[in-house]
């Protein structure tokens, strides 16, 4: 038996992302999301849901661009913090300590020291309610060397993002047992 919990936004995993952007002044600015993933392989695209009502939805509107930066576990304090203040009045970078750092391909700051990066430019948007869909189109991923595996692809493990659980507004972290997608299933190979 299965409890019903109603049409809730409710469904794991769900990301902690620190979303960048410059302001019309060119001042950089980060907000926190949990509402995000991939949605388009080709182009590679990503979306985000945010309300109009923040300081960073007006920004991305008028740039056109943001990056995406995945923290690790250990930047969770400033991730959290991101969430909780507005960059109308607060100037998060300097609050925290962290670096923005101007994009190569894009028109929006990224975070030096996230390991984990993606450059977007916007190529759709999406008013559905409470939250706006932005759709970004990923120009450059840029991952840390030392975030990297044996083979030079992103390390999850290394990373080491965490996630976001809406219905106990908590974090928790990934586990560390992996399996190779596409050789666990039940259709044998040939």
């Amino acid at each position: 038996m299965k409890k019903s919990f109603g049409p809730k936004a409710l469904i794991f995993p769900t990301p902690v992302w620190c979303v960048a952007s410059y302001d019309a002044d060119g001042k950089a600015n980060v907000m926190t999301v949990a509402w995000g993933g991939i949605c388009c392989s080709s182009p590679a695209c990503l979306g985000i849901s945010i309300r109009k009502a923040t300081h960073s939805y007006g920004n991305i509107m008028h740039s056109k661009a943001f990056t995406v930066n995945v923290p690790s576990k250990s930047q969770a304090k400033a991730a959290d913090y991101f969430g909780m203040v507005s960059g109308k009045s607060h100037n998060k970078f300097i609050e925290t300590g962290l670096t923005p750092i101007r994009a190569n391909h894009v028109n929006a700051p990224f975070i030096k020291e996230f390991p984990m990066i993606l450059e977007c430019n916007v190529i759709h948007s999406y008013e559905i309610g409470l939250h706006t869909q932005i759709i970004g189109e990923i120009m450059d991923v840029r991952v840390d060397e030392s975030a990297l595996d044996a083979d030079g692809m992103p390390d999850i493990i290394k990373v080491n993002p965490f996630l976001y659980v809406p219905e106990t507004c908590s974090y928790t972290s990934i586990g560390t047992e992996t399996w190779k997608a596409f050789d666990i299933s039940l259709i044998k190979k040939e």
